[in-house]
């Protein structure tokens, strides 16, 4: 039901349903999280939006689906930041790289969002085209 209505909001949006349904999920707060390196999978950074560690533009926020806007600065909260897994998380994602549309500062442990993601900076093994088409039906 949830994805479905992010089918609807990027069919209602102007520009290319795919595309516009790829930066709705890419925006979610617990993608975001994942991208910055705060969590090791998409599972783990979910439950650490869910379990307070994550801070939005200073305030706490813990809704995965919590949609990040540019300019949002995403912060662990100060209690969270002896947690192990994030820090591990981090080093593995530091090795890996961080993508164009965030800023992330690893020691301080924030980021800033800085755009949506265009379609030719998220990886090229999504095809968005199948999921419209099953959605459109």
């Amino acid at each position: 039901a949830q994805f479905r209505s992010y089918y609807a909001e990027a069919d209602r949006k102007k520009g290319i349903t795919g595309e516009n349904l790829l930066q709705l999920l890419e925006c979610r707060l617990d993608n975001v999280t994942y991208r910055m390196g705060l969590g090791g999978s998409r599972t783990e950074a979910r439950q650490i939006v869910r379990h307070n560690s994550i801070l939005v533009n200073g305030k706490r926020v813990n809704i995965p689906s919590f949609q990040v806007k540019a300019g949002d600065v995403i912060s662990v909260a100060e209690a969270s930041k002896t947690q192990l897994r994030i820090k591990s998380a981090l080093e593995a994602a530091e090795q890996r790289g961080f993508p164009e549309w965030l800023e992330v500062d690893v020691k301080a442990l924030k980021g800033t969002f800085k755009a949506k993601p265009q379609r030719d900076e998220l990886p090229p093994t999504i095809n968005e085209s199948l999921v419209v088409e099953l959605y459109s039906k």
